[in-house]
């Protein structure tokens, strides 16, 4: 009843190349190199990795939950019973099962689990299998999404959307926190597009024409009538989307879209993101990224791409990406019957010669190897000797160097210390005559007169006399408001009246800046 997908070991060091292969439109690139090129024909080699996907319209998805209590090794039987009863498959039928565990789910243990008919896996990847006599790897479309995350092209916080639309499905795919969450196929593929325009004319539109517009000018075509037929076109696919995304918030329990990613096996649809953002309101972008993969095409199937970054996971480790394949590459010779049978018949004649011959050849072994070493230490040597007198040399220079910089610091930092004495006595030098002139525009400005001056350094004491109180204190707030950036400190001691002469009196103290 369970038709497991099965599984061989490969030595990945015997992988060199890795092919992607679309297998609903026979493009095909391989990665060799560090460069990611066109592929015109496929062929058996068994450094090549096989990749493939099969496209969300072709498999059933759903999600189970474990209790944690289960033993390891009744997970796989467990997940197969489950896939069965929670997606209603005929039990008479065998189908290819494969899944994969959430992280961080909770208390119980938590699987999506992708399901495809054996019928339609072999139906659809038979031409390639003629060629290659194997497929690696074939992914569920809506999984390839992740390699984004782990390459880190993408952050794994928030909810993000894509869309993605190819010439047999039009699909969209939810992620959370860099975790599949769910995917869903609308009928709105690229060539069912080019039906509905067609029948939306009235007549039968060349398809060439109609992808080359679509792909060249997209929704801002200024073919007025191509343009206002495919924002209905696409007003409708927005709706099923709309709805799909309703859905998903529920069922989730999304707060929020954070972004929309929208693409095309044709190239970005130049508008549609703009549309995506003003019809649904959200952030909406187009569905292309920066891989750092070297190539010499304008634009490459973002899935091509996916399938590229995730065979690399896979080849790190098998259990961290769903595998559907049925046709995995012939074992490894020692892994065959006829290979064992071989193995064991060579061990038998070996082990009989094998004792007396092990002492000469060890004997020569050695010999040979001290002959090397003998030869490699004469070099090294020689090699030492020379570099020990280079760096006896260079020691005597940079010593004689040190000296030769400590002199000169000296003298330097004398000339530093002269030349900044100089340049601060010059410039910064403040001229008293300066001082006094303003200090006695202001006294004549009051009406105040001095009867003694003095100063030391940057401080003044000024003997003031006025026949008003009230002047000297105008004179100080004027001093002190328009010269605040002359002055550090204004101070006037006790202002008295002379009993005799009755004029006010004050020593007033200014400290300059």
């Amino acid at each position: 009843m369970f038709l497991k997908k099965s599984s061989s070991k490969k030595s990945k060091s015997a992988v060199k190349n890795i092919v992607t292969v679309n297998a609903y439109t026979d493009k095909k690139y391989i990665f060799k190199g560090d460069t990611f090129q066109s592929l015109n024909k496929l062929s058996y080699n068994t450094s090549n990795f096989i990749t493939s996907y099969v496209s969300n319209k072709d498999i059933i998805s759903t999600t189970v939950h474990l209790s944690r209590s289960i033993p390891e090794e009744d997970i796989p039987d467990i997940l197969d019973i489950k896939a069965y009863e929670e997606l209603g498959l005929d039990q008479a039928s065998n189908y290819i099962i494969s899944s994969t565990e959430i992280e961080n789910a909770g208390e119980e243990r938590e699987y999506h689990i992708f399901v495809a008919q054996p019928e339609v896996l072999n139906e659809l990847f038979s031409p390639i299998k003629q060629q290659t006599k194997y497929i690696d790897l074939i992914l569920p479309a809506p999984l390839l999404y992740k390699a984004l995350y782990k390459k880190e092209i993408l952050e794994d916080t928030g909810t993000h959307c894509f869309i993605y639309f190819t010439k047999q499905d039009a699909f969209v795919t939810f992620y959370r926190n860099g975790e599949y969450l769910y995917s869903k196929s609308i009928e709105y593929s690229l060539e069912q597009i080019y039906e509905k325009y067609c029948e939306m004319v009235g007549e039968k539109i060349d398809e060439k024409e109609f992808f080359s517009i679509l792909e060249a000018e997209g929704l801002k075509t200024t073919n007025s009538d191509y343009q206002q037929n495919l924002m209905k076109i696409f007003g409708e696919v927005f709706i099923t989307i709309n709805d799909i995304v309703i859905y998903a918030k529920r069922a989730f329990q999304l707060e929020t879209i954070d972004h929309m990613y929208i693409g095309s096996v044709q190239g970005p649809i130049i508008g549609l993101d703009e549309y995506s953002q003003n019809y649904l309101g959200l952030q909406s972008a187009d569905l292309s990224f920066n891989y750092q993969v070297n190539n010499d095409e304008w634009y490459i199937d973002q899935l091509q791409y996916l399938m590229l970054l995730t065979s690399f996971d896979y080849m790190e480790d098998e259990s961290s990406v769903v595998n559907l394949t049925m046709f995995p590459r012939a074992p490894a010779f020692l892994n065959r019957a006829g290979g064992q049978f071989i193995v064991a018949t060579f061990a038998a004649i070996s082990v009989g010669l094998a004792y007396p011959l092990v002492y000469l050849i060890g004997s020569y072994i050695n010999d040979a190897k001290i002959y090397a070493l003998n030869i490699e230490n004469n070099k090294l040597s020689a090699e030492a000797n020379k570099y020990k007198k280079i760096l006896s040399d260079k020691k005597q220079k940079i010593s004689v160097l040190d000296k030769e910089i400590g002199s000169l610091s000296k003298r330097y930092h004398g000339k530093t210390k002269t030349l900044t004495s100089i340049y601060d006595k010059k410039v910064n030098y403040r001229l008293k005559s300066g001082t006094f002139h303003m200090l006695a525009e202001d006294l004549h400005k009051f009406g105040v007169n001095v009867d003694n001056l003095y100063s030391k350094e940057d401080t003044f004491w000024i003997s003031l006399v006025s026949s008003d109180d009230r002047k000297l204190t105008e004179l100080i707030k004027y001093i002190s408001d328009n010269h605040f950036d002359e002055i550090d400190q204004i101070d006037i001691e006790r202002i008295q009246k002379d009993p005799e002469s009755h004029y006010y009196k004050g020593l007033l103290k200014v400290d300059l800046r």
